[in-house]
């Protein structure tokens, strides 16, 4: 049961909204600010053809590398996929589709999605393989290609704190995709690592307002990974 938008755990959260061949968008950069308990519970539902929306596929066995090892993801529509072994695997074997996006191109056609504009030009990716297929428009005597904007069935989101009401702060690296993806969902729901009552979070900090979310789960303590960890080397007296 939920109390308002609040729900006991990620599968109750999810429950009625996910479905074979849907669209999803999961936020974080790397896999810092990753919804990692709902993707968790994707995982479970065993829901298959998923088209998901990020930044990056994760990496083995984390974040969506976890859908990706249950062949539960038909597409991905992203930026940047280098440190996943097993999502190579599966691309080069003509079990997984990817459409490459550039980074900030991504992030417009999100921004773009959660604002109602459907489509929107840009010079990136003009007379590259980014451009194939798509409308090229000359614009004041340059040329730009066509970007249509994103909108998913549901958007997972990960924020450090959130009222009761969906209000939501972002931290650090972690406010990259999360707060354009939190507008671009058809449902929004978020899992916040601190959730506090309406009224204490000072206004001129909510980077996302509640209107935008629909069900939310508090996540107390999430296991904060390092993707890749570098060490200096120690210098010998």
């Amino acid at each position: 049961m939920s109390q308002g938008k609040i729900y006991p755990n990620a599968a109750a959260a999810l429950s009625g909204l996910l479905k074979n061949d849907m669209t999803i968008m999961a936020g974080g950069f790397g896999i810092c600010g990753i919804p990692e308990s709902l993707i968790e519970a994707v995982s479970a539902s065993g829901v298959k053809g998923i088209t998901a929306i990020s930044n990056n596929a994760g990496i083995d066995g984390v974040g969506l590398g976890v859908l990706l090892e249950t062949r539960q993801i038909r597409k991905m529509i992203s930026s940047y996929v280098g440190e996943n072994k097993l999502f190579a695997q599966q691309y080069l074997a003509g079990e997984l589709e990817i459409e490459f996006n550039p980074q900030g191109t991504l992030a417009e056609r999100i921004r773009a999605g959660g604002a109602g504009i459907p489509a929107f030009f840009t010079k990136t990716g003009v007379g590259t393989s980014v451009a194939e297929g798509k409308e090229v428009r000359e614009i004041d005597g340059a040329r730009y290609v066509m970007e249509r904007g994103l909108v998913a069935d549901v958007a997972l989101v990960h924020a450090w704190k959130g009222d009761t009401e969906g209000n939501l702060v972002f931290r650090k690296t972690a406010r990259n995709f999360n707060p354009l993806m939190a507008t671009a969902g058809k449902v929004t729901v978020v899992e916040v690592e601190h959730l506090v009552e309406p009224g204490e979070i000072d206004p001129d900090h909510i980077v996302t307002p509640g209107i935008y979310v629909q069900r939310i789960i508090h996540v107390p303590d999430p296991t904060k990974r390092i993707e890749q960890r570098t060490v200096r080397k120690r210098v010998m007296a």
